[in-house]
Order: structure tokens, then sequence, then C-alpha cells
């Protein structure tokens, strides 16, 4: 793919709107549709606003979504007004949302068989990853498609990797949230107990930066667990999805994932006392509830 190209977003949150905004600022032809406010950015740009999914897809030649669930993929893509109905063949669908891989082969089969081609994308590395165009992206499907749609990709991550078939970009990033989850607990545990043993969690958290301890998670989310800033990011609600998408598949493999049921229970506390928009990263505070103490404050 080369040259302007028409391309459909459909999903602007906090993911989507900076996804979509990088295809329109690269040149391309972007038609764009959400059911929530389209951003400022997004609204004063060249993006052209299209009423239904359907209209996207009868205008673009590759369909991108960015969605919070598997219902509301199935919704828009086979809806009253959804994506399949303004589709044509030869059209490519690409979902880069994170969903249930078993739901997203059953789309793909439904896809091709009205002649068309379909991914299954989703992302990791979060609001920061979208703004800055350094999403990890894993993919599920044909090779071929996945080398036509590679330089729009590029567009918007910089770890790109076709994982296996439909499905298999689903389970990709499935496993990928089950070691965000349980990296978060790590990080969480590890600053609580400096901190309640009266060390400075935050020069705690930059000393083991350097050492085998140092990962992503603890650079950003354990900075934010010392700054007590909870805003998303990620939404704990998301990574509960995205765990019950883990646990579910787990026992229909019959495997056992003990420390990620752990790390979903500690999730379901935070949304029980109002957490359900707090990012992710606020897990530390179910721990804290345990330990009836708080990060940062005096033993």
């Amino acid at each position: 793919m080369s040259g302007q190209l028409k391309l459909g977003f459909i999903g602007l949150g906090i993911m989507g709107a900076p996804m979509a905004g990088h295809l329109v600022n690269a040149g391309h032809e972007v038609f764009i549709n959400t059911r929530s406010k389209v951003s400022p950015d997004l609204a004063n740009s060249k993006a052209i606003q299209c009423k239904t999914p359907s209209e996207v897809a009868e205008k673009a030649d590759l369909i991108f979504l960015m969605l919070p669930d598997t219902p509301d993929v199935e919704k828009v893509l086979f809806g009253e007004y959804g994506v399949a109905s303004g589709l044509s063949k030869g059209k490519v669908v690409v979902d880069m949302s994170s969903i249930s891989p078993i739901a997203t082969k059953e789309f793909a089969k439904k896809m091709n068989a009205l002649g068309c081609d379909y991914l299954d994308a989703p992302v990791s590395g979060g609001e920061v990853g979208a703004k800055n165009a350094t999403l990890s992206i894993m993919v599920g499907g044909e090779e071929g498609v996945f080398n036509k749609v590679k330089p729009i990709f590029d567009l918007m991550g910089k770890n790109i990797n076709l994982v296996g078939s439909n499905g298999d970009g689903q389970t990709a990033k499935v496993a990928n949230q089950i070691i965000v989850a349980l990296n978060i607990e790590a990080v969480a545990e590890a600053l609580l107990f400096a901190s309640k043993a009266g060390a400075d969690p935050a020069k705690v958290r930059q000393a083991l930066m350097g050492g085998f301890a140092g990962s992503k998670i603890l650079e950003v989310h354990g900075e934010r667990m010392v700054k007590r800033t909870f805003d998303p990011g990620f939404r704990i609600e998301l990574h509960q999805k995205d765990l019950n998408l883990a646990l579910n598949s787990a026992r229909a493999l019959g495997v056992s994932l003990p420390n990620t049921a752990n790390a979903q229970e500690l999730f379901n506390a935070c949304s029980a006392h109002g957490g359900k928009a707090w990012d992710h990263s606020a897990m530390v505070k179910a721990l804290e509830k345990l330990a009836n103490f708080e990060i940062g404050q005096k033993a």
C-alpha cells in the first residue's frame, strides 16, 4: 500500500482518537465514526465524519476498529447499519480492539464469506503508546493481508508482529494482559513493603530500576503509585475484561492460572470501592486496604 489511501476508523476513545490522528497526519483520506464525542484534534482535522459504521465501510477500503469489548465489536460489525452492510468484495477489516479469540475466529469467517479479508490486531502500550505511535501490535491473519496493511500499522506502532492465523493476535494480547497484571501486583507489593518498612518508596523505585527487577511497569506504574496519580491510562474495568477472557479461555483449555485469578480479585476489590475507572496501576489500593497503610505515608 502506498500513496493516499481511503481508510476508515471506528472507535475514537482514549486510544482510538490518537491512532486515527496518525493516519490523518500521514496524508490519508480517513473516514471516522464513534459513539462518543469526536476529539477537538480530529474534529478540526481533515478526517471525514460518518453517521454510521456502514457509511465508513462504504467509503473506505481498509477499516480499523478500536472498541471496548467483544459485544461492541459484534454490534459494530454485524448490527444495524454495521460495517458488514457497507462492505464490498476486496476490502479489509482490521480489529485492533482486545476481545475474545474465539469470537474473533467467527467474525473472521463471516467477513471472509463476504469476500473481505480480516485481521485481528490488538495493541499494547496504552494511551502513551497511542499518542506517540509506539504501540506493540499483535496480529492474527493471513501473511499476505498482513504485509498489505503493515505500512499503515507502522504509522501507529513500533513493535509489529504477525503471530499466526485469525484469533492468534487476540491470544497474544490476553497473554500480554496476564503479564502486565501480575507485574503491577508485584510492583505494588514491593513498594508497599518498602514504604511500610520506613524506606522512601520513590528512592527504592529508582534503585530497583537499574537492576534485574527493572521493568516498564516499575518505571511507569511504580511512579503512579508513588505520586498517587491514578487517572487512566488504562481503566481497571478494561483490564478486568481482559483477565475474564484469560480465565474463561483457561477454563476451557483446562489450564490453571492461579496468580491471574488473584490479580483479578484485587481488581474486583478496587471496583467494589468505586474504582472501575481508575488506572490499572491503582490495583495497589486494594493491597493498601489489606495493609491499612498507603504508600508514602509515615510508618
